[in-house]
């Protein structure tokens, strides 16, 4: 079966759910409001630029989901994806997956942010499959570390690799839609790579290439 990949963050969303997750976490009064932000915005930039090192953000990240118990947890998130979330799912992008699914292609999202965050975003937007950044949950609750290899640059195209030994699909029939530089080795490996509303890296990147650039925005 043909695939098309997702990108989430900045290419179905017009945002970042991970840097708005700690922004939520702030508003609840659930961190220490100056010092986090600081931090969170700090991981973000160095994303952007390139230069995130991406353990030290899980770590970051991951640590106030060990602070409360799983049900207030998920009363949070419920409560941050209809305040933030839903307002920045892009229309274009629904109509984008639609005609994905029209075709009967099987669709995935695969994203660095972790799956506690994303697994009902997923879910809204009714694709069946999600490969995520996977945060570690212990009998008591989530202990603060991840699982496995993290979604992020060269690890999305490790994840996708172990996904398809048991999820077997054509990737000479595969797409994989992101804004991100830092998507470029997985970019590399399917058969119609598409910026979408790319950074300045990847548009320049893409356009040595000849690759597609859409914009889900306009």
């Amino acid at each position: 079966m043909s695939l098309a990949i997702f990108d989430l963050d900045n290419t179905l969303l017009a945002g970042d759910s991970d840097h708005l997750w700690g922004e939520y976490l702030i508003e609840q009064g659930l961190v220490e409001g100056v010092s986090y932000k600081s931090e969170n915005d700090k991981f973000y930039q160095d994303y952007v630029n390139g230069s995130l090192d991406i353990e030290a953000f899980l770590h970051f990240s991951l640590q106030p989901l060990t602070q409360l118990p799983i049900s207030q947890l998920k009363a949070l998130r419920q409560t941050f994806i209809t305040e933030k979330i839903d307002p920045i799912i892009l229309p274009a992008a629904k109509s984008l997956i639609d005609q994905h699914r029209a075709q009967g292609h099987s669709l995935l999202i695969i994203t660095a942010t972790n799956n506690f965050v994303t697994e009902p975003i997923a879910a809204k937007l009714n694709i069946p499959h999600l490969l995520a950044t996977e945060a570690e949950l212990g009998p008591d609750g989530y202990t603060g570390k991840f699982v496995g290899e993290a979604c992020f640059q060269e690890g999305k195209v490790i994840n996708l690799s172990r996904w398809l030994e048991s999820n077997p699909h054509d990737m000479k029939e595969s797409w994989f839609y992101s804004d991100s530089f830092n998507d470029i080795p997985l970019l590399n490996k399917v058969s119609y790579p598409i910026a979408v509303d790319p950074d300045d890296r990847l548009r320049a990147h893409a356009t040595l290439q000849k690759w597609k650039i859409i914009s889900l925005r306009e």
